[in-house]
């Protein structure tokens, strides 16, 4: 018998930003993932980092997250109802984009395990300076089959993605961490490339 799976914005079946994985030579290669991993601010999860850009005006350093922030509404992996929802082209300070995407977990035959993620990327601009905050983020998991939806503050929190003694990811809830981890690094690092 044959299922039919109602058709989807984002056709994404793999993360195309993430690198094959190399081989672990550290004890444990959750290492990275285990506490102090996702901050929370005023009990919502952010990620926050701050990236110099010596030399580079306010306007320049604006134009490339713009243009860079734009780009990713685009990518494969992304719904169309990823956008930015913010620009300010008076004062060059501050851009903010809201993404839906494919996270992918697992893509084997006959096995794709993956989550759409909601979140907001928010850019602060001064001269010489940008800093970046991934926040809002929550899940939309199994929505071809059982949508369950989890915020991320009661989902990949030390609390709840980490085991009780906090020295490996949990379970169900220690994939999501892992991914959405993974994927602020890889949008962090993508801005400091840009920049220097």
């Amino acid at each position: 018998m044959l299922l039919m799976m109602p058709m989807l914005a984002a056709t994404a079946q793999d993360n195309t930003w993430e690198q094959p994985e190399k081989s672990a030579t550290a004890a444990n290669p959750d290492q990275k993932y285990l506490a102090g991993a996702v901050p929370e601010v005023n009990g919502k999860v952010m990620f926050e980092t701050t990236i110099k850009a010596p030399g580079k005006s306010k306007e320049q350093i604006y134009d490339i997250v713009l243009k860079q922030m734009t780009k990713m509404t685009k990518e494969d992996n992304q719904f169309e109802q990823s956008r930015i929802v913010l620009t300010d082209d008076e004062s060059h300070a501050k851009v903010v984009a809201s993404y839906q995407e494919w996270l992918v977990f697992k893509n084997k035959p006959l096995s794709l395990d993956r989550t759409r993620l909601f979140f907001h990327l928010m850019a602060d601009i001064k001269d010489g300076e940008l800093t970046l905050k991934m926040t809002r983020i929550y899940y939309l998991y199994d929505e071809e089959r059982e949508p369950t939806t989890y915020q991320a503050e009661e989902w990949i929190t030390d609390r709840y993605g980490l085991n009780k003694k906090q020295t490996k990811l949990a379970r169900v809830s220690g994939k999501f961490r892992r991914k959405t981890i993974d994927r602020k690094d890889y949008i962090f690092q993508k801005f400091q490339q840009l920049l220097n």
